[in-house]
């Protein structure tokens, strides 16, 4: 699971930097649907790394409640997996 966590929050952080040079370029952007789903699915950190280090999508208040309830979903599941009671 580590693997996957790392791996996630990588391409997550990668997709908000292609996403921010895209924009600046005034070319076809990454959409908020794919990016906020990057964070669903395990990279959050990735994402909020992306948010800070790119200043990209840093007035959009969707997008820090969305992250906030993601991190807080992904800290339950590890939670629950490193206690056992998953997998």
């Amino acid at each position: 699971m580590l693997n996957y966590l790392l791996l996630i929050n990588l391409i997550s952080f990668i997709v908000y930097g292609i996403d921010k040079f895209l924009s600046i370029k005034h070319c076809y952007r990454i959409s908020e649907f794919i990016l906020l789903c990057f964070g669903f699915i395990g990279g959050v950190i990735g994402s909020i790394l992306g948010i800070k280090v790119f200043n990209h999508k840093t007035r959009k208040i969707k997008f820090k409640i969305y992250l906030c309830m993601f991190a807080f979903e992904w800290f339950l599941i590890l939670c629950l997996f490193y206690r056992g009671y998953l997998f």
